[in-house]
């Protein structure tokens, strides 16, 4: 058996080559699909398959491109309804990669249509099982049952199907099985996954808060409580992977604009998006324009932050930067790049157009504020997760992801500091604000992570507690 998982950081996204006397599957593709032919390429193999675990709706997958480019067979459950040429299979169906078996367990849940893979190697029969589990079962969690695949089905009554489907079906296989999910840790489609990358399901068994002993009732109350709302991207993504996305060259060509050129294509109503990290973006930026560095979790952000078809100018500092930026953004469907800034922010400064800049301060800065008679207003943008463990006294906690339609609960007349986990989703934030008419911003640079570390004063939110 030849085996390799491709670890896609930036989405948190884990895809699989498996193969065998020459032929090979890839499952859970992600859209830029060149790895996978130059891995089969270098390993002798022919792409023969390529196997979807569900619709998946925090990415866009390459399922179609790579068909197209290597002649194999899309594989998907039956009811995806995919609209694109596949061979549908149902539970108990097997898919044969040279020795290799692979044999389909339907397991609703996390979306109706969700499938599992478990491979077994007749050539070698007593290795342990592989069980290619989507977003069903991921290291330390199960899959949110809220997400856009459920659509016509209540978050409930997808948690019941997915209680019944680890239950029923995963639960029943060995301790030795190996587990590898499409997932890791920062993905939205769960709440608790570990940065290990694959397990056992042994080791899951023990350790899994999902999969911990308790009633259905008690399983769908844990997986449907104080879930995060749904990325308005998500739902776009599943139509374009029911439908399949076009290949990556098809997407139009980035144009090289000089500063006034971005100056009218925003006053045509395109956003300016700079990917420069927080560092650089603090001390001098364009007006207005929204932060999201590629040194993070670009691509989620993206979708979770910007108005899904609104033009998009790019601002970095190279060629290199310009041409990532699009390909992360086709990942989770973004085609509307028009231009970037040529020559960088340099070409900016040099037409002496204006420039704004957010203070970057420290969290010592932050934590002394925090204790003045009248505090300025201090704003941490982490998940619930996160800031149930701790925040600066008197901060007022919406996450990142939520800021743009919570603007109302803030003051955009007082000094405002604003958190997260690094400083990379508060300079997010601090642009979001800006663009909103905030003034007198400040980001916390290096975020909780150092002050926590500095062992700086915190205290447990009422929201934690109660």
């Amino acid at each position: 058996m030849y085996f390799k998982q491709f670890y896609l950081g930036c989405l948190s996204h884990a895809s699989y080559i498996i193969g065998s006397e020459g032929v090979a599957a890839v499952i859970d593709p992600q859209r830029d699909v060149q790895q996978y032919l130059d891995e089969a390429q270098a390993a002798g193999l022919k792409i023969a398959y390529v196997i979807e675990t569900h619709l998946h709706a925090d990415f866009v997958s390459g399922h179609r491109e790579l068909a197209e480019r290597t002649g194999a067979t899309i594989v998907i459950g039956a009811r995806a309804k995919a609209q694109f040429p596949h061979q549908a299979v149902v539970d108990g169906d097997v898919i044969r990669v040279g020795t290799v078996a692979l044999r389909v367990l339907e397991t609703p849940g996390h979306t109706p249509e969700g499938i599992c893979l478990l491979a077994t190697d007749t050539a070698d029969p007593n290795a342990p099982g592989k069980l290619f589990t989507g977003d069903t079962l991921f290291v330390g969690d199960a899959g949110r049952p809220d997400l856009s695949g459920g659509s016509g089905h209540s978050s409930a009554a997808m948690a019941s199907m997915l209680y019944d489907s680890l239950h029923e079906k995963l639960l029943t296989l060995a301790d030795t099985t190996e587990i590898y999910p499409a997932h890791g840790a920062g993905s939205l489609c769960g709440r608790n996954m570990s940065s290990e990358t694959w397990s056992t399901l042994g080791k899951q068994r023990a350790e899994n808060v999902a999969l911990r002993s308790m009633s259905k009732e008690a399983f769908v109350e844990l997986m449907t409580a104080g879930l995060p709302e749904s990325p308005q991207y998500f739902a776009i993504d599943v139509r374009i992977n029911r439908e399949g996305a076009p290949a990556l060259a098809q997407l139009p060509t980035v144009a090289l604009l000089a500063p006034q050129e971005v100056v009218d294509a925003r006053e045509r109503g395109a956003l300016i998006l700079d990917v420069r990290p927080s560092e650089l973006f603090g001390p001098a930026h364009i007006p207005n324009s929204l932060n999201i560095g590629l040194d993070g979790q670009f691509a989620s952000w993206a979708g979770s932050l910007i108005e899904f078809d609104r033009p998009l100018v790019v601002v970095t500092d190279d060629q290199a930067g310009i041409d990532e930026a699009v390909v992360r953004l086709a990942r989770v469907g973004f085609s509307s790049v028009v231009g970037a800034l040529d020559g960088g922010f340099a070409a900016w400064r040099d037409a002496r157009l204006p420039i704004a800049a957010i203070p970057q301060v420290t969290p010592k800065d932050a934590a002394e504020v925090a204790e003045r008679a009248n505090p300025p207003q201090i704003l941490d943008v982490r998940r619930p997760a996160e800031t149930a463990t701790g925040v600066i006294r008197g901060a007022t906690l919406i996450p990142l992801a939520e800021l743009a339609g919570r603007l109302g609960e803030l003051d955009r007349e007082r000094e405002t500091y604003v958190v997260c986990g690094s400083g990379y989703r508060s300079s997010a934030a601090t642009s979001l604000l800006e663009a909103a008419g905030f003034g007198r911003l400040y980001n916390v640079d290096n975020g909780m992570r150092e002050y926590n570390a500095q062992g700086l004063p915190t205290v447990v939110p009422a929201s934690a507690t109660s």
